[in-house]
């Protein structure tokens, strides 16, 4: 419970206050309106089917895995912000382009192209670890890959498109998620 809510809190100050705070720029493109909203629902419906599977003892893991899924969350939670920070002033959670934007390749970004997601499907794994449920571990897992996999769809095409050869070129030296592997 006390690390949900510091994933809660870490995401309204890390996501919302701070980028707001540090003001953006003129906007130069955008893509994908609808999918911080699928976003945000599929993180809803994971955190309640993790709690009702976990609650009611539905296909319940051993002990251990609710510290390995506390430990899971601390790490995506960390490495999230750590993005983001290293990110400053281009992250946002819609997906846009700012006319003076550039391609951020410090810090996460050398090894993979998406951290902050590789951040948050860290943390809803830990959730369902945490919850000691495989069924709602693996569920989380599914809904979460599918609606991440559908945003970097979403801002790659809008980086693509914007930088062109340069992104190609930077797509080609990183991986999307998980550092040498996807």
């Amino acid at each position: 419970m006390i690390v949900s809510l510091l994933w809660a809190l870490s995401e309204i100050v890390g996501s919302r206050i701070i980028p707001r705070l540090r003001g953006g720029g003129t906007v130069k493109a955008r893509g994908g309106r609808g999918s911080g909203l699928i976003i945000l629902l599929s993180i809803f419906v994971s955190i309640v089917v993790a709690a009702s599977f976990g609650t009611n003892g539905i296909t319940p893991l051993p002990e251990p895995f609710f510290y390995i899924g506390i430990v899971l969350m601390l790490t995506g939670i960390a490495f999230r912000q750590w993005a983001i920070l290293v990110l400053g002033r281009f992250f946002s959670t819609t997906v846009r382009v700012l006319t003076d934007h550039r391609i951020v390749t410090n810090g996460p970004y050398r090894f993979i192209r998406h951290p902050s997601y590789t951040g948050a499907l860290l943390t809803l794994v830990g959730l369902g670890l945490g919850s000691r449920t495989w069924a709602g571990t693996l569920i989380i897992l599914v809904l979460g890959g599918l609606v991440y996999n559908y945003r970097i769809g979403v801002e790659e095409k809008v980086l693509r498109a914007e930088f062109g050869q340069e992104y190609v070129d930077y797509a080609k030296k990183t991986k999307r998620l998980i550092p040498f592997l996807l």
